[in-house]
């Protein structure tokens, strides 16, 4: 299997520096992942350097939280986007979640879609904190509101990926729209479980290592 091809390659840290993204770009470029994952302040940086390389920039809204407000959301994805995002992971607000405030939460995905438009936008529920059923809700939710991917962590809460909880999605989300799963996917092996188990996207930051096994 062309692993490559599912690989959100990712550096979140706040630390990194220029250099790093210089280097996770060339990484992206020498493996030919999917995309690179980075913080909204490096979009200019990684946008110069993957220009004509058919390698996508994914950057991160309300990260990684996802209890920033809908306006503000709304005015992050509108700047990533002007930079040269072709891509939004958006952390949903887990606490509407959990009060079952289901059409606020919808509509603030559907906002941060209006202004992502074309460009994909994946959402990520942090599912260590929600129930199987607020799982099921936020699926289809992201459904309704014209989300393209559910993600299932951001790799900075209690738990990453789950290998139940992507079969989970799946039975939920069928073929309608991707799954990308992240958070703690570190060899070739456990990718390989995770597609296998419906996931269309890994987000890792050890892609070059799973490419040397």
């Amino acid at each position: 299997m062309e692993i490559q091809n599912y690989i959100d390659h990712t550096l979140l840290k706040p630390y990194a520096t220029r250099a790093d993204i210089h280097k996770l770009c060339e990484e992206a470029i020498h493996y030919d992942f999917q995309s690179v994952c980075i913080n909204g302040c490096h979009i200019l940086t990684a946008r110069e350097k993957l220009d004509s390389t058919g390698i996508a920039v994914c950057s991160v809204v309300g990260f990684p939280l996802g209890s920033s407000s809908t306006e503000a959301k709304v005015a992050e994805a509108n700047d990533y986007i002007l930079k040269g995002a072709d891509e939004i992971d958006m952390v949903i607000n887990i606490g509407l979640i959990k009060d079952a405030k289901f059409e606020q939460v919808r509509e603030e995905i559907r906002a941060v879609k209006d202004v992502v438009g074309d460009n994909i936008l994946k959402v990520i529920l942090e599912t260590c904190h929600l129930t199987d059923s607020e799982i099921q809700k936020a699926c289809e939710l992201t459904i309704e509101a014209g989300g393209d991917y559910v993600k299932t962590s951001t790799g900075f809460g209690a738990r990453g990926a789950d290998l139940k909880v992507v079969n989970l999605m799946k039975t939920i989300v069928g073929d309608e729209i991707g799954i990308k799963a992240a958070g703690g996917i570190r060899d070739r092996q456990s990718a390989l479980k995770f597609i296998a188990a419906g996931a269309n996207r890994i987000g890792t930051s050890s892609g070059v290592a799973m490419m040397k096994e």
